[in-house]
């Protein structure tokens, strides 16, 4: 793991953006910038960070444990779904095969939890038994363990200022997002991509509350998984050992992922809206540390990127090769 003063060194120059000459015009998403080029995207993990559907600051090496941990997961599911990945150029720098993005994100949700609007528990406390299409009984707590996982789909909002809304399979359907074939695939896929990620996750000493996927159709039409998978930005990770002593207390479960973020912003009175609250260094070393735990329990191997010279020359060294 990175130590705290190189990651101290580096709150101000974490990457931001990327801009690469020779290779085009760039696009932007919340957390990723990319260049399409002949049958291919280049797909840059930025260290951006987003909440409540806005980039909320910057975490250094954040966008390398992105990348490399999706790495490890795309290498580990093939079997079950193919995805996107090429290969990898720079801890920062994914190399993807081009694929017509769904319009629509699916979450699983194996616990009732949240502090957004669109997760399970803040709808359920509002007196809501029926979510996303799914009846759910009275009497569940806060971070229990549902009887089996539940899909809860959104829409799939890319851009800066785009928001995730809840939507059922059967508006999913009667909409034609996507043909019925293909959802039922997805749905299969997706609980399967969920079993083997709690699997891995629970040797790591990892609970895999919930997480997010993103699929698209290949040049062929096939259903292919994109973006990225199982990292502490589209997945609830909680330490598996003081799970249920925390529960039995009415306390949070220790985090490894985003929430431990949402949570400050929350305390600071911020859910989306106003002027985003400025997070303090020793917050933005602490969320770096767990990105990179995260990493290391999961993947065991020790989290290292060269930072003899700055992340962001390091990035485009790299990349501008494709060019």
């Amino acid at each position: 793991m990175i130590d705290r003063k190189t990651i101290e060194k580096n709150i101000a120059s974490a990457v931001k953006t990327v801009k690469v000459k020779g290779l085009g015009k760039k696009e932007s998403g919340k957390v990723r910038d990319w260049y399409s080029k002949d049958s291919f995207r280049i797909l840059i993990s930025t260290d951006r960070v987003s909440a409540f559907d806005k980039v909320v600051g910057l975490i250094p090496f954040r966008g390398a444990v992105l990348n490399m941990l999706s790495q490890f997961w795309f290498e580990n599911i093939r079997d079950i779904v193919p995805n996107h990945m090429i290969g990898v150029v720079d801890p920062n720098v994914m190399l993807v095969s081009e694929a017509k993005a769904l319009p629509i994100e699916i979450v699983v949700r194996g616990y009732i939890t949240g502090s957004t609007g669109t997760s399970l528990w803040t709808m359920y406390e509002r007196g809501m038994r029926k979510i996303y299409g799914i009846k759910f009984p009275d009497g569940l707590k806060k971070h229990q363990k549902l009887k089996k996982p539940v899909i809860t789909p959104t829409t799939r909002e890319t851009g800066p200022g785009g928001h995730d809304e809840p939507i059922i399979k059967q508006e999913i359907l009667k909409q034609k997002l996507i043909p019925s074939k293909i959802y039922s695939q997805i749905e299969k896929v997706a609980l399967a991509l969920y079993e083997r990620g709690t699997k891995i996750a629970a040797k790591a000493g990892f609970i895999l509350a919930d997480t997010k996927y993103e699929f698209g159709l290949d040049k062929k039409g096939k259903l292919i998984l994109i973006d990225e998978i199982h990292t502490p930005d589209s997945s609830r990770f909680w330490v598996k050992e003081t799970y249920k002593q925390n529960l039995k207390k009415g306390k949070d479960p220790e985090n490894f992922d985003k929430e431990f973020m949402r949570l400050w912003f929350i305390e600071q009175g911020y859910s989306g809206k106003g002027k985003v609250p400025k997070m303090p260094d020793d917050l933005i070393v602490k969320i770096s540390q767990k990105y990179m735990e995260v990493y290391e329990k999961i993947t065991g191997e020790k989290f290292e990127v060269d930072t003899a010279k700055p992340q962001l020359a390091r990035i485009i060294d790299s990349t501008a090769k494709l060019a």
